[in-house]
């Protein structure tokens, strides 16, 4: 599990075809890597991968064709910027909410408008995830968690803080970018457990 809090901005530092799939060499730029072991979990963007070789400044994860289908990953080049995540530990600060790594689908940026220091940006969610999504409630975006500000059919809103802008990928985005959608947890169970009812 995440918190959508992000740790650091790394970047894409080589891509290696692998029968099919993928496997990502992550440069982890300011992000703290002591502790972490092979087998453990990181946030790439939203998309939790197994870290499986480490070091100090990189560390490896395979990417799957499902991961690769439903995520932007499979799209990003070498040199792209990523936000990073460590999975919680027990006892670590929940700042942002419950988020799981794993990616429901691909928004795109509609469009950026500034708001004072702030921005507001629009996006896209495809149909089947759109319910999901409601207005002051939470959504995960390439793994930064943010309230939701207003809903419009599949479109909806949120607000960037200077901080926001400043400490992830969000200053590297523009109108039309692909972005990972991770929609939150609780919806989904509720509408399976009233699912199971019917």
């Amino acid at each position: 599990m995440f918190t959508g809090i992000i740790q650091a901005v790394g970047h894409i530092a080589r891509i290696e075809p692998r029968a099919g799939d993928l496997r990502l060499r992550i440069d982890v730029g300011a992000l703290d890597l002591t502790g972490v072991v092979p087998g453990d979990s990181i946030a790439v963007s939203g998309v939790c991968l197994t870290a499986i070789e480490l070091d100090a400044r990189q560390f490896a994860a395979d990417v799957s064709r499902e991961t690769l289908a439903c995520s932007t990953l499979g799209v990003l080049r070498e040199g792209a910027a990523v936000n990073l995540e460590k999975a919680l530990r027990v006892g670590d600060a929940l700042g942002g909410h419950l988020v799981a790594g794993h990616v429901d689908g691909v928004g795109h940026v509609r469009d950026v408008h500034a708001d004072a220091r702030s921005q507001r940006w629009r996006f896209s969610a495809p149909a089947a995830l759109a319910r999901y999504i409601a207005s002051k409630g939470s959504v995960c975006i390439d793994g930064v968690s943010l309230t939701v500000n207003e809903v419009d059919g599949t479109d909806f809103g949120v607000n960037l803080i200077p901080h926001t802008l400043e400490h992830t990928c969000f200053g590297q985005r523009a109108a039309g970018d692909a972005v990972n959608l991770e929609v939150d947890l609780l919806a989904r169970y509720v509408e399976r457990m009233l699912g199971a009812q019917a």
